[in-house]
């Protein structure tokens, strides 16, 4: 069954003391999480907006969990085709809570596994667009980071100042940052705690974009999810499989994956549909099947 969202969207659930966001089941009335606020701006698209504004938006175990929940809800919706998760214009997530973590020992940290449970938008399947504004630091950097498309606007600010702290990223930042950026600048970064403004982080492919339009980062990231929504499901998730193996695989092993991938839709009604579609000039009717 699909979620059932607020039909008049999340601004109308601000209050005199901030914002509660309705938590979403499938087989159970509505009922609300402290942290986040989940609204759908399209009939295809989910909008997770994270709901700690006087911690900056600092990313502690509960408010993680909520993460996690709306987009693994999101994820199995099935008229839902992209979510996009973003936070207040003054921090997209300034990073862990520090005050949660300051006191744990090597063997609570260790044996627990800490911080294993963050790689949550890695493992969707649909595609996940990050609407970056003001702080994404440590934490709230690496959540961005697994995001599919990171958008940002001209008030973004990223780093990972965990070496501040006497210690170094443990969500991903080292890895993924790596990878997007390579080693120098992740060095560069990691070791000094160097932040970088959204023009810097636009130019080293931090981001694929600065949203300068007057109607913001936001808007423009559900624009780019209803595009994303408008194809074919089965296609989108191919399609993000495929890119992804890219990071775990060698060529070889990578381009027969995409074969297979490739190989493997030809068994869709999608296919039919589109191809039919694209020779008979007309749009497609997707049945994301």
């Amino acid at each position: 069954m699909a979620l059932k969202f607020a039909p008049s969207g999340y601004r109308c659930l601000r209050t005199a003391r901030g914002v509660h966001g309705l938590r979403l089941f499938t087989t159970s009335p509505p009922a609300y999480y402290k942290n986040v606020i989940v609204s759908k701006p399209d009939p295809a698209v989910a909008l997770i907006t994270l709901n700690r504004p006087n911690a900056l938006n600092a990313l502690n175990a509960a408010h993680f969990d909520d993460i996690s929940s709306a987009l693994r809800e999101a994820d199995e919706d099935p008229t839902i085709g992209a979510m996009v998760i973003t936070g207040s214009d003054k921090a997209f997530a300034a990073g862990a809570d520090i005050k949660e973590m300051k006191d744990k020992t090597f063997a609570e940290a260790y044996m627990s596994n800490f911080l294993a449970n963050w790689e949550v938008i890695a493992k969707l399947r649909k595609p996940v667009i990050a609407a970056v504004s003001g702080y994404a630091l440590g934490g709230g950097l690496e959540l961005a980071l697994q995001a599919d498309i990171l958008l940002a606007a001209p008030s973004a600010k990223l780093g990972q100042p965990e070496i501040n702290l006497g210690v170094i990223p443990g969500g991903g930042g080292t890895q993924r940052l790596a990878r997007l950026i390579g080693k120098s600048r992740t060095m560069e970064m990691v070791l000094t705690g160097r932040i970088i403004d959204a023009e810097e982080a636009e130019r080293w492919g931090l981001v694929n974009k600065v949203v300068r339009e007057e109607s913001g980062v936001v808007d423009a990231a559900i624009k780019l999810a209803r595009e994303v929504a408008s194809k074919s499901r089965v296609a989108v998730v191919a399609g993000k499989e495929a890119v992804n193996a890219a990071f775990e695989l060698s060529l070889s092993e990578g381009l027969r994956f995409e074969r297979r991938l490739f190989h493997s839709l030809f068994a869709t009604e999608d296919q039919k549909e589109g191809m039919t579609a694209f020779v008979e000039k007309r749009k497609p009717k997707w049945t994301h099947s």
